[in-house]
């Protein structure tokens, strides 16, 4: 077949870069109207989850498909409370893996793999096995975040307690302290409003290494690496890093419509805009926004930020009106996490912390009804003929 073959296949062939739009399966997770800003988990609004549940009785909902009941959330719950601690080990591989320069991500990534070899049932594959170690993970994760957080700062860490849920006994170890009910809350919010979001790139990862039918703690891993890069959970950072420049700006003279309409002119991206899914107003960026504005009435470094941020959704709306172009989930978060003292480097480390149940609920989902991914790309590199290395 000599060259011209070549580009005739490659023509008659049509695909979708990024796999945009491309169904690769069926869930019962997650379900997205982007068209309406519409987000539910198993068939339940984000708002009314965010408003009157708990991240753990989220956390049974996307692995059951079902609310449960108040017994049922009782022992779901005190069994991921009888999973927190975490090896010895793994205290130290945290400890030892922060330096400066190292991405908490790459040390969450770390100490999750280092965490697979001290499971008796890693290698053990059946439905029962692997839903404890789904268990495991959605526990131990909570656990193992909190640790970076504090490696970080140079700081010793604080071991889980039995008696506090996950978001109050995150913030415990985190900070060493006892959350306030607001601050639990608000924290609870967050892990809900990241628990699940369909079958985005990090999604994607989990269910691709998983259809090889590997270990669920391979599969994380990968889920962990895609999450990590700035077009995914990583932008959560930028945002503030935009916030600090603008505050920055604003204090030299500047205004935040000019230096906002300065970066679209230049076609810059302005990190926390724009989804591939939504073509409206993002759900968990009102919810966050509302909570946002709730606490900047009695904090005046979040009333500064918000009252920026605000200012450069308006420009945003409105300048980019025919595409749409609308906040997301990223946008408001990093607002809210620096109230609660979390610092951008550990935002998307956070993003993790909630979507760990995301990740497993749809691992275990795609076991039931497994077929490894193996999809095809198009050739274009043409047809060549060996030359021996002499005549090279």
């Amino acid at each position: 077949m000599g060259d011209d073959s070549y580009k005739t296949e490659t023509k008659k062939v049509e695909y979708s870069r990024g796999l945009e739009g491309v169904i690769i399966g069926e869930s019962t997770k997650c379900f997205i109207d982007g068209e309406k800003g519409y987000l539910a988990y198993s068939g339940i609004s984000i708002e009314e989850l965010a408003e009157k549940s708990s991240y753990e009785e989220v956390c049974y909902l996307l692995l059951h498909d079902r609310l449960p009941s108040r017994a049922e959330l009782k022992e779901f719950s005190e069994e991921l409370k009888a999973y927190r601690e975490i090896p010895d080990d793994v205290y130290r591989e945290i400890r030892g893996s922060v330096r400066y320069g190292v991405h908490p991500m790459a040390v969450l990534r770390l100490a999750v793999d280092r965490l697979s070899i001290f499971d008796e049932e890693a290698e053990i594959f059946n439905p029962s096995a692997n839903y404890r170690k789904a268990l495991k993970l959605i526990s131990k994760l909570n656990t193992i975040t909190a640790v970076i957080g504090r490696a970080i700062k140079g700081l010793e860490p604080v071991r889980p307690r039995q008696d506090l849920n996950m978001a109050a006994n995150w913030l415990w170890m985190f900070k060493g302290e006892l959350p306030s009910k607001e601050m639990e809350k608000i924290f609870d919010i967050i892990l809900i409003l990241h628990a699940e979001h369909e079958i985005n790139a990090s999604t994607f990862s989990a269910r691709v290494v998983i259809s090889s039918l590997t270990d669920i703690y391979s599969a994380v891993v990968a889920a962990i690496g895609s999450l990590k890069g700035p077009l995914h959970g990583g932008a959560n950072e930028d945002v503030i890093r935009l916030l600090e420049e603008i505050e920055s700006g604003v204090g030299n003279g500047v205004s935040v419509e000019d230096i906002i309409i300065s970066k679209i002119n230049k076609k810059e991206k302005i990190p926390g805009f724009g989804h591939r899914v939504y073509k409206n107003y993002d759900p968990r960026a009102a919810i966050l926004k509302k909570i946002a504005e709730k606490i900047a009435e009695k904090d005046e470094n979040i009333k500064r930020r918000l009252e920026i941020g605000k200012r450069i959704e308006k420009v945003m709306i409105e300048k980019l009106a025919q595409k749409r172009i609308y906040p997301n989930v990223d946008f408001y978060s990093g607002i809210v996490m620096s109230y609660l003292g979390i610092e951008p480097r550990m935002f998307t480390v956070i993003f993790a912390t909630g979507r760990i149940v995301g990740w497993c609920a749809h691992i275990l989902e795609q076991l039931k009804d497994n077929r490894i991914f193996r999809p095809r790309i198009i050739y274009t590199g043409g047809e060549k003929t060996y030359i021996s290395i002499d005549n090279r």
